[in-house]
């Protein structure tokens, strides 16, 4: 009996854990004026030193808030280090993270573009890979149209600024980022030139 109402306890209790880390998407508006600066005011951040979070997956949200405080939390040994971001996530709470994630994730990111003239070359590397450097398709974990996968927090992708995401790939390259899932695009970036980042970079801004 005790073992049984022990086990109701745990379960109520991560119940009751799940529920109050439910996101709010008004109080996420509310808690989401500071972002505003970088990000503006609906996630499309009007500089490209910033990610568009507009339309971003809840869950892959939630994670890089979670993995900034942790980066925050241990002088940037572990998580993700940023020193902008620790700062903001530091005293942020798990339903803030929630509300965060859900007013973001309920926003429509604006479009890109693509330059016309690397428009097939970067489409077979998004596609195909490149086989001779074993460079996998990005197909497999982004999608097609680069919107990824929520569920095991793959990011969508599509229309972010070229500028921020080539950025990202040097530092999955050079080990400078390293909250990725098992590795797996610190794997891809090693193998990547400076001129297939390019690439990338520009044609997911436009791919929809």
């Amino acid at each position: 009996m005790k073992k049984l109402a022990m086990l109701i306890g745990i379960f109520c209790g991560l119940t009751a854990a799940a529920q109050a880390a439910e996101g709010d998407v008004e109080a996420g508006k509310e808690k989401s004026q500071v972002c505003a600066a970088c990000h503006g005011p609906d996630g499309n951040a009007p500089s490209d030193q910033y990610p568009k979070i507009a339309g971003q997956h809840e869950g892959y949200l939630a994670k890089q808030l979670h993995d900034f405080k942790q980066a925050a939390e241990t002088g940037g040994e572990q998580g993700r280090n940023n020193p902008i971001m620790m700062g903001q996530v530091a005293n942020l709470s798990e339903q803030d993270i929630a509300d965060l994630a859900a007013y973001f994730a309920s926003q429509q990111a604006k479009p890109g573009s693509t330059p016309e003239d690397i428009i097939a070359k970067a489409e077979d590397l998004w596609r195909r890979g490149n086989p001779d450097s074993k460079i996998p398709s990005c197909t497999g974990c982004h999608g097609p149209r680069g919107d990824g996968m929520g569920l095991a927090k793959f990011p969508d992708i599509s229309g972010q600024h070229a500028a921020y995401t080539a950025t990202q790939l040097k530092a999955f390259r050079a080990g400078e980022r390293a909250n990725d899932m098992n590795g797996m695009m610190r794997g891809v970036a090693q193998k990547l030139t400076d001129e297939e980042i390019d690439l990338l970079s520009k044609y997911l801004s436009g791919l929809y």
